[in-house]
């Protein structure tokens, strides 16, 4: 399932942990050094870090210094959506570029991901941080070795050792029992934004009926489309990277987990095609019949991120559900409620199909191990200056400017409190958050390996201590409903076969067969023509080896229990 990663995450408890990160041979504190390392510069000073409850002097000479020098590197985001911003452009990356003397080119994918990285690595051109999904292309990079071990440098520097959960530490491992990638907004507690917002003025008017059930979500938006002609009833979002559609999936499943990321659902102690699911049959029906009715966008196949922005903000949309409607939306509502304070969005509970139980409808998952991977390739000349700036990314001070901006009087973070992780929220937090959310917008792009455990804790203590009417309004609602509506899929994490096994052969097939099955169905013109294209599809599946791959993932599965079980 495709995914626009929250800016805003769990609410966590900070927890110090004790991280051990050993090598294959599991001999504890000397993991072979990476490939390409680099052990430095050289200090006379010491610095303290935490290991569980013991604090240790680590001699700074070990430690490479960020800002002592300039460190350029390259960044690739193996994404078909994703265009980093400009490094430097905005407030936070200025100051991270003109503090920390780092300075980050992007390599943009062209709208063709899987073009871009495998032309890069033909011609051994990589750039020297891959941000990808963990699963067929992270494991490509590793099977043919170049990615650089991370375990020396996870031991030796503090922050992410401090905050990572031994449980994900033990997921992370590659087969020879190394670590090659740092997690992007990793926990330990329920987070997400996936769900529904609605646009406040339109209830309103159309004097706020219950909007709860499958039934209830259909007639609103009959509703809104008589009244409101030139309002887009539903929006999707990217409805060719699951958005929307997906979470209409996860109103007639309960206990929904997986989605759709694996074509497939689990049931008892196995998985079996997706296409057999009733719940998911019944979604595609509903789907289809709000297309076919015009209660849904009908480019949600084609269009742009732009236009969808251009829609949310201008308040053309009536209902929007993605699996991160957050990050549009609190920016949509800040202007438009700055007009009109009767104008914006807000969340509602997710909707679900009557008489199944709404407290195990989940329109988004979180696990553990957080979304994707920042990996450090084999190309970069100093790994380690790198992991450097990724751990001070994913510590306190470099979370607090990548979400909060700059520090100082004038900003809305000065300094850290006498437990040196605990920001100074100035009063500016809650009287002006206009710039805040300006900052937010462009962070949620930036920040590639977010600490969710010291990002949602330290935000959610200070915006307890706020009136309702100052909190930050992306906070509000998910203290209100997205951190309740989440499900843990972490056990369903990575089960997506090397892309070079049979088994991964046969994933791309059957990826593309889905890829074309989905679109199709959306657009089918009866209920009858829906279930006829799954059916078919999934023939078309068998055909190529889907029970292959099935029996795959599901080992991986319950390989990811034995993990999380200690085992």
């Amino acid at each position: 399932m495709g995914k626009r990663k929250v800016l805003l995450n769990a609410l966590t408890v900070a927890v110090a942990v004790t991280v051990v990160a050993g090598c294959s041979s599991n001999n504890g504190n000397n993991a072979n050094a990476p490939e390409g390392g680099n052990t430095g510069n050289n200090k006379t000073n010491t610095e303290a870090t935490t290991e569980g409850n013991t604090t240790t002097e680590a001699p700074k000479s070990e430690l490479y210094e960020l800002g002592k020098e300039p460190l350029d590197l390259t960044f690739y985001g193996n994404y078909n959506w994703y265009t980093m911003p400009q490094w430097g452009k905005d407030a936070a990356s200025k100051w991270i570029q003109e503090n920390k003397k780092i300075n980050i080119t992007a390599i943009h994918s062209g709208g063709n991901a899987p073009q871009k990285l495998q032309t890069m690595i033909a011609g051994n051109d990589l750039p020297d941080i891959i941000w990808t999904d963990r699963g067929a292309d992270f494991d490509r990079l590793y099977e043919a070795g170049l990615l650089v071990s991370l375990d020396e440098y996870i031991e030796k520097y503090p922050n992410f050792k401090k905050w990572a959960d031994p449980k994900m530490i033990n997921m992370l491992r590659s087969a020879d029992g190394k670590i090659y990638g740092m997690p992007n907004y990793y926990t330990n507690q329920p987070n997400g934004n996936a769900g529904y917002i609605v646009n406040r003025k339109i209830y309103k008017a159309l004097g706020e009926p219950k909007l709860e059930t499958t039934d209830d979500l259909y007639a609103y938006l009959k509703q809104v489309k008589e009244k409101y002609p030139d309002v887009v009833p539903f929006e999707t979002g990217l409805a060719k990277e699951g958005n929307g559609i997906d979470q209409l999936f996860s109103a007639f499943k309960e206990d929904n987990f997986s989605f759709t990321r694996y074509w497939a659902v689990p049931v008892g102690d196995k998985f079996e095609s997706i296409y057999k699911d009733e719940g998911f049959r019944e979604s595609m029906v509903y789907s289809a019949k709000l297309m076919r009715e015009g209660l849904m966008t009908q480019d949600a196949m084609t269009q742009t991120e732009d236009q969808i922005k251009e829609k949310i903000l201008s308040g053309r949309v009536a209902v929007y559900a993605s699996v991160d409607p957050m990050k549009l939306a609190m920016q949509a509502d800040q202007e438009l409620s700055a007009k009109d304070p009767n104008d914006g969005y807000f969340f509602i509970m997710p909707i679900y199909k009557q008489g199944l139980d709404p407290a195990k409808i989940y329109p988004g998952t979180y696990n553990m191990l957080g979304w994707n991977m920042a990996a450090i390739t084999t190309s970069a000349d100093n790994p380690e200056a790198i992991f450097a700036m990724l751990d001070w990314m994913t510590g306190p001070e470099g979370s607090s400017v990548q979400m909060w901006g700059p520090p100082g009087p004038d900003g809305y973070w000065d300094g850290f409190k006498e437990d040196s992780e605990t920001p100074n929220f100035t009063a500016r937090y809650g009287d002006d958050p206009k710039e805040l959310i300006d900052i937010q917008a462009v962070s949620g792009d930036m920040i590639w390996v977010g600490n969710t455990v010291f990002l949602d804790s330290k935000k959610s203590e200070f915006e307890a201590t706020l009136p309702e009417e100052k909190r930050n309004w992306s906070t509000n609602w998910q203290y209100k409903i997205t951190w309740k509506t989440q499900g843990d899929a972490t056990q369903f994490v990575n089960l997506n076969p090397s892309p070079d096994s049979p088994e991964g052969i046969v994933a791309q097939s059957v990826k593309d067969i889905w890829l074309t099955a989905r679109a199709q169905a959306l657009f089918a013109k009866s209920d009858a023509e829906v279930l006829a294209i799954l059916d078919k599809a999934h023939d078309d599946s068998v055909a190529v080896g889907f029970p292959q791959y099935l029996e795959a993932i599901t080992a991986k599965w319950h390989s990811n229990q034995e993990k999380m079980a200690g085992n």
